[in-house]
């Protein structure tokens, strides 16, 4: 292992204006209230209000679901505080795959990164893949021309995907041209999303067919009932992914980085909130067994299908179309340029590392962002528009096993950087939030992966991840060579920004 400090103050380092040792800087210019907006819109995104009706009711009932939403907020805050310890120690740009880094190494630190990859850029494509469901319902037959296929019975138009592909520039536009504006955006689009839910919640609870006797069945009649808590618990990670956005930007503060936890809890509760009103709005409006029966019938003609795009109607009529357009709107956009965000600072992170090709890494010199990671980025969302609607469940898989191992490893590291720390105030307690943390990760990963569990994810997405396994084994091996020659300090400095922060591995 590295030598260890015993200066506490190693414990809280920060980059200064000279932290990236010769490197172009990324621009400080994110506040506090932008950092919350960027992880509060990363977390309620399209799965908001296409869930509702596809997963949440009908597969774990309204009780199952606000039990799994419970669950799984408290047990990711406790990621979320492993998080903190390690933008603290650590405030550069790379997030979870820096920290395996530093408890793990480089090998680590791959795997780490490369699973957050498919993770954030499943939250890109979900978000994408979002614009043609949220067209035909606003404006039906406008963009539905020029069929060309259809995928588990969504039929995918030229228009539509002209649509789709011309929403992946615009964000990828403006994330390349800046990351200050790309904050200011990120505000406004999260108070249109805030507004958009109170308004669809206020609108059911007026309805005269509204009311809570309606949450019945509480639970799903398909599954025991800890079966479907368990469900909606073990999609955590994709839930509430959007907090670790926060750290992909630590690099990007204009603020002291302790107050990242603080931004990440009250993040996730109010994620938890506003999920839960958009479900409950769903469920309350009128029996939610008939409203999934309907859309079922709706399903089988080709339609729609759109459980919240029903609940709006009815509660505001032809008005409750652009109710929900600015929700849905706000959340799209909202979730689209975080993880456009954290995507392409992930790349940046790794290739600083030399595990991925400095391509990745190149700052633009007038913008100041990783341009490069950011047309990559754009380049591999582009497939998304010809997925059709498949993606979205697709997506949501992935994304959950992704990020649950960079969870993971978060919660690893930073219990390796506590024990081998000296003067760590608290250290017992932080020990104890390191091990929650640790446990949640394996959990979700285990009920999404292991033969039998009432979550595990389908054939497709595993197919899809074993193609995303195989590509990381070419991308490490063809690199592999570089960066192992390279001197321990010197990747350290790359990734860290400096070189005397202390790892923790056997070099």
């Amino acid at each position: 292992m590295a030598a260890i400090t015993s200066d506490p103050q190693r414990y809280q380092i920060h980059n200064g204006e000279n932290g990236m040792s010769g490197q172009v800087k990324l621009e400080k210019s994110l506040s506090p209230l932008q950092v919350c907006a960027l992880a509060l819109g990363s977390i309620v995104g399209w799965g908001c209000f296409v869930l509702p009706g596809d997963m949440f009711l009908p597969q774990a009932g309204p009780v199952g679901t606000l039990l799994g939403f419970f669950v799984g907020a408290c047990l990711i805050s406790f990621v979320a505080i492993c998080l903190s310890y390690m933008v603290k120690y650590a405030p550069v740009a790379g997030g979870a795959f820096a920290y395996a880094y530093i408890g793990f190494g480089p090998r680590a630190a791959f795997v780490c990164g490369w699973a957050l990859v498919i993770g954030y850029l499943a939250i890109v494509a979900i978000d994408i893949a979002a614009l043609s469901v949220i067209f035909r319902f606003l404006f039906p037959g406008v963009f539905e021309f020029g069929e060309l296929y259809s995928i588990a019975g969504w039929t995918v138009y030229s228009g539509e995907v002209i649509l789709m592909t011309a929403g992946t520039l615009f964000f990828g536009y403006i994330n390349y041209r800046g990351i200050g504006f790309a904050g200011a955006l990120q505000l406004i689009l999260a108070f249109m999303l805030t507004f958009g839910i109170l308004a669809l919640f206020g609108g059911v609870l007026n309805l005269d067919t509204a009311s809570v006797a309606n949450l019945s069945p509480a639970f799903s009649e398909k599954r025991s009932m800890l079966a479907c808590v368990l469900l909606v618990f073990a999609i955590s990670p994709f839930l509430f992914v959007g907090f670790d956005t926060v750290p992909q930007a630590a690099e990007e503060f204009a603020f002291d980085p302790s107050r990242a936890r603080n931004i990440m809890i009250i993040a996730i509760f109010c994620g938890v909130l506003l999920y839960a009103m958009v479900m409950l709005s769903v469920g309350m409006a009128v029996p939610y067994p008939e409203l999934l029966a309907k859309l079922d019938a709706q399903r089988a003609s080709g339609g729609a299908a759109w459980g919240t795009g029903e609940v709006a109607t009815m509660a505001f009529g032809k008005f409750g179309s652009i109710v929900l357009a600015v929700a849905v709107f706000g959340a799209v956009c909202t979730g689209t340029n975080g993880f456009f965000i954290a995507t392409s600072r992930l790349l940046l992170s790794m290739s600083r590392s030399g595990i991925l090709p400095a391509w990745f890494g190149e700052i633009h010199p007038k913008y100041r962002t990783p341009y490069k990671a950011i047309l990559f980025t754009i380049i591999v969302v582009l497939l998304t528009p010809f997925a059709g609607r498949s993606a979205v469940a697709w997506t949501v898989d992935m994304s959950s096993v992704g990020t649950g191992i960079g969870y993971l490893f978060t919660c690893l590291a930073a219990r390796r950087v506590i024990m081998g720390s000296e003067g760590v105030d608290k250290k017992g307690l932080k020990l104890f939030c390191c091990a929650v943390g640790t446990i949640t990760a394996i959990m979700c990963i285990l009920l999404l992966l292991v033969p039998g569990s009432p979550a595990r994810i389908g054939t497709a997405p595993f197919i899809c991840l074993g193609v995303w396994v195989v590509l990381g084994f070419i991308f490490y091996f063809s690199n592999k060579k570089h960066w192992a020659s390279l001197p321990e300090e010197k990747v350290r400095e790359n990734v860290l920004g400096r070189k005397d922060i202390a790892v923790f591995f056997k070099k």
